[in-house]
């Protein structure tokens, strides 16, 4: 209900979650997609899962209707996920944690959109941080994953979801149009803004160049987003991406962080549409923080 989004805001859960997301934008900082570090065999199993996820699509092609978008063909694909859903965890949880299964798996059925309205926005990408973090509160991701988390894993998830919202013409949930900072996604944006702190050459006034963007699209989530939006959206940046344009104006990358935070807590965290399809469980607690 409305009313329990101030239960929301003090509870656990979020600060479990915000956590999470501050400290890999944190360990993001200033380093590249294509920089070296380890990858543990519980990442490349969630690499694997990803690769199914993937491989559905392509065993699953639209099929003709009237309507051109939310193409019917995306729930049966979304079939498989909800049946599979708990085998494809037990195969990345170490044997020990298997019985965290069913609790981790019901935000991975939540990460990839919802079959009713055949739709994708910002509280699916939450649901699969909030995966992550459960991995990470169960120990099967540790510390010396962070990277490989966002550069590997959340690379992979952003690639398959752009398939689906490409594949099945998905419609973008609670988007506000023009007055969005993005139709589908929004982490990316703020690790993405992060990995260019510091950045000697590459301000925020660039990325509105397509040769800067074509460029650095291999090292920088931020850019990748844009390469993506320019892609799929035809039209001046300024009118299609109103709120991007104006974060191209902000001096500098930390600036452009510290505001995509703030933002995303305004219009993602603290947004009843956004939040009230949130998952509790004995993970992600409702629970009031202990003092």
């Amino acid at each position: 209900m409305v009313s329990d989004m101030g239960k929301w805001k003090r509870s656990q859960a979020y600060a479990d979650y915000i956590g999470f997301i501050l400290t890999l934008n944190e360990g993001v900082k200033g380093k590249k997609l294509t920089c070296d570090y380890p990858v543990s065999e519980t990442v490349e199993k969630l690499m694997s899962l990803l690769g199914t996820l993937d491989r559905w699509i392509d065993e699953t092609p639209p099929v003709d209707q009237p309507s051109r978008f939310g193409n019917k063909a995306y729930r049966t694909w979304y079939s498989k996920l909800e049946q599979e859903a708990e085998t494809l965890v037990s195969a990345v949880l170490p044997e020990e944690l298997g019985a965290a299964a069913p609790e981790v798996a019901l935000y991975l059925k939540e990460a990839v959109g919802n079959s009713t309205r055949i739709d994708y926005g910002t509280g699916h990408e939450a649901a699969f941080a909030a995966f992550l973090c459960c991995l990470c509160k169960v120990g099967a991701l540790r510390v010396e994953d962070q990277l490989a988390i966002i550069f590997k894993v959340f690379d992979r998830y952003l690639r398959v979801m752009r398939k689906l919202q490409k594949t099945y013409r998905m419609e973008p949930a609670g988007s506000q149009g023009v007055w969005g900072l993005d139709d589908f996604q929004f982490l990316p944006f703020i690790w993405g803004s992060s990995q260019l702190i510091d950045h000697p050459t590459v301000e925020p006034r660039h990325f509105v160049e397509e040769k800067v963007v074509n460029d650095h699209h291999q090292d920088y989530m931020f850019m990748e987003c844009i390469k993506f939006i320019n892609e799929m959206k035809t039209g001046p940046f300024a009118e299609h991406s109103n709120q991007l344009w104006n974060i191209s104006a902000v001096p500098s990358w930390s600036k452009v962080n510290q505001g995509l935070i703030r933002m995303y807590k305004a219009e993602c965290l603290e947004k009843f549409p956004v939040i009230q399809h949130f998952k509790f469980g004995s993970l992600l607690s409702i629970q009031p923080v202990k003092p």
